[in-house]
């Protein structure tokens, strides 16, 4: 654990799926230093394994739109850990098509990653936190977007990215409505500036202002703001949060467009 850290999440088992970059890299980061014990999800195996090497994580390759995938993902978390605290369901793509572009294996593909992965997680996570010892609970993480409130041309990602709000609500409620103590919430960034978005600013450094006009704040979000939210909603300090909407997003959805 880092020097300063507070052991927020110390001894819950946590699994990050797409851990391996992004927004989901500095999720793992955190968790580790806040001292969860964390499994990496992803496919990508190379940048997975890396990262969970550098912070303390332990690997595991998951194709989120496989239910086998789940499937053996649930069976190493019961066989190795007996439980699960935490579940980060991050994994997303975007397709850059609008709706007259945008083919029926476009479609499917992005949604059998943002949306059907998202499911199966849902899942999963209720599959093995539900039947935690009296007193525990079990937070599911959804990252959703800011495209969740406004659209924007690429018609999948937008419908998927609405559809998470959908899917969380109706996990939360049905885990209350059973007694299960489990909690479903979504995190909403604005644009983030990761490793992606900094190659993209090196090619095409217009991008830079057009994102930070985005915010009302004038800038981009970090990874680091984003996991900040992510680690609240994983503590216990979030035990009467469910079903909400968190946003981390400079205020990008709450200001009339400037003229």
């Amino acid at each position: 654990m880092n020097e300063g850290m507070s052991g927020r999440l110390a001894g819950k088992i946590a699994v990050v799926r797409g851990g391996a970059s992004g927004i989901g890299e500095g999720i793992v980061r955190r968790f580790c230093e806040e001292g969860a014990e964390v499994l990496l999800a992803d496919i990508d195996v190379a940048m997975g394994n890396e990262v969970a090497s550098n912070c303390g994580a332990t690997f595991i390759h998951l194709d989120v739109g496989k239910e086998s995938a789940w499937q053996h993902l649930e069976s190493t978390v019961r066989s190795n850990y007996r439980r699960l605290d935490v579940m980060v369901n991050n994994a997303g793509v975007v397709s850059a098509l609008d709706i007259t572009q945008v083919s029926v294996a476009d479609w499917d593909r992005l949604m059998n990653i943002n949306l059907r992965g998202m499911m199966l997680g849902c899942q999963t996570a209720i599959s093995l936190m539900r039947d935690h010892p009296a007193g525990e609970s079990g937070s599911i993480i959804n990252m959703a977007s800011s495209t969740s409130y406004l659209a924007i041309p690429d018609v999948a990602y937008t419908t998927s990215k609405a559809g998470v709000v959908g899917l969380t609500k109706s996990v939360a409620v049905h885990c209350a409505n059973e007694g299960f103590n489990v909690r479903c919430n979504s995190i909403h960034p604005g644009a983030t500036l990761t490793a992606i978005l900094k190659t993209a600013i090196e090619q095409m450094p217009e991008v830079e202002e057009a994102c930070k006009r985005m915010s009302p704040l004038n800038r981009m979000g970090t990874v680091e703001e984003v996991a900040a939210m992510a680690v609240f909603l994983a503590s216990d300090e979030a035990s009467f949060c469910t079903g909400g909407q968190y946003a981390v997003e400079g205020g990008t959805v709450s200001q009339h467009p400037r003229m």
